[in-house]
């Protein structure tokens, strides 16, 4: 496994991530959420905790390079970035959105939204993470 290519595409994956939350849950789904006061912290408040977000963010984003990672199977990045993007949006919406919407009051139009918008990041994470991440070359051993 080539760590510095898992490092630099969590990096890479986690910027990207971070554009594509702030065009879609920051600014395309501010409304939505702003009908849920109880539920979802305001704007205001949001901004002021976006450094401890964006740490959690970097460091997941290195779990989930990591993931990739062992798992890259040899074919093109973005084929398997794609899969990969794919099987971690069914667990998103399968194991935390789906579980959101039981416990939380919160209707079902914002639990699509998330349900759609977490599908989508998820397939782009993964095409990030796919484009970037090239494994060792055939032949050389690297210890982590």
């Amino acid at each position: 496994m080539n760590m510095s290519r898992v490092a630099l595409a969590a990096v890479v994956a986690w910027v990207v991530d971070g554009v594509y939350g702030f065009a879609v849950y920051g600014k395309a789904l501010e409304g939505e959420f702003a009908r849920y006061p109880g539920v979802f912290r305001p704007m205001e408040a949001v901004m002021g905790n976006l450094p401890l977000m964006f740490a959690g963010g970097l460091v997941a984003m290195f779990a989930v390079a990591y993931i990739y990672a062992k798992g890259y199977e040899g074919g093109s990045g973005v084929q398997e970035g794609l899969r990969f993007g794919i099987l971690m949006a069914v667990f998103l919406v399968g194991y935390v959105l789906v579980g959101n919407y039981v416990v939380m009051n919160v209707g079902r139009r914002i639990s699509a939204y998330m349900a759609v918008a977490g599908v989508v990041e998820w397939i782009v994470v993964g095409i990030t993470l796919g484009i970037v991440y090239k494994p060792v070359a055939a032949g050389k051993t690297v210890h982590v």
